[in-house]
């Protein structure tokens, strides 16, 4: 599966989540949560994955290896602190395995030595959701790396084109998506970054 678009992450409120999904313009969207109520999790991912299997839109879960087993998700997303990514692979076959890789080019050519789909760097831009997470310079997009590289952090449609033009594949995005006026037309002009071709398209 190649990733290459808006790569949604969810808000704590997940009640807005179906409009974006709605759009058609998600490549992927991310389950995270910082509840501590594992039901709760498991309920709010039983629904995204349905949701998810309607609109076509791979549900990649972070951090948690035996929740996406067990609602049937594409994929996981772990970080440097969240398990290992070999054993990830071992247990996720023909599954999404994405890692973060903060500013760390050689954390990122590890984890896909260990069979990583995809990395992420981040924070690109100050973040607000991450407020003391590292920066990682617009530099590492154009590593050629052999896999999908994802941009994090405090993305908005305002800068997102630069880091497009960086090399990143897919933009990760909570905040400037989730609280926009109209979330689906949000999403469809962060895909149009990728695909300009469509931005007149009714």
């Amino acid at each position: 599966m190649k990733l290459r678009g808006l790569y949604a992450i969810t808000p704590e409120d997940i009640g807005c989540v179906a409009d974006a999904l709605a759009s058609g313009a998600l490549c992927a969207l991310q389950y995270r949560s910082k509840s501590a109520d594992r039901a709760r999790r498991r309920v709010e991912a039983l629904t995204l994955a349905q949701l998810c299997r309607r609109h076509g839109v791979p549900l990649i879960i972070n951090d948690d290896v035996e929740l996406a087993l067990a609602v049937g998700a594409a994929g996981v997303h772990l970080g440097r602190e969240d398990g290992d990514l070999a054993g990830a692979r071992a247990r996720l076959p023909g599954r999404l395995l994405g890692a973060s890789c903060y500013d760390q080019p050689a954390l990122a050519r590890r984890a896909i030595a260990a069979g990583a789909d995809y990395v992420a760097f981040g924070s690109v831009f100050p973040s607000a959701t991450k407020p003391g997470a590292v920066r990682a310079p617009l530099a590492l997009f154009s590593l050629p790396l052999g896999v999908p590289k994802v941009a994090i952090g405090g993305i908005t449609l305002a800068n997102a084109q630069q880091v497009v033009a960086a090399g990143a594949d897919c933009v990760a995005v909570i905040t400037d998506l989730f609280e926009a006026p109209d979330i689906a037309q949000r999403a469809r002009d962060f895909a149009n970054i990728f695909h300009p071709e469509n931005a007149h398209r009714p």
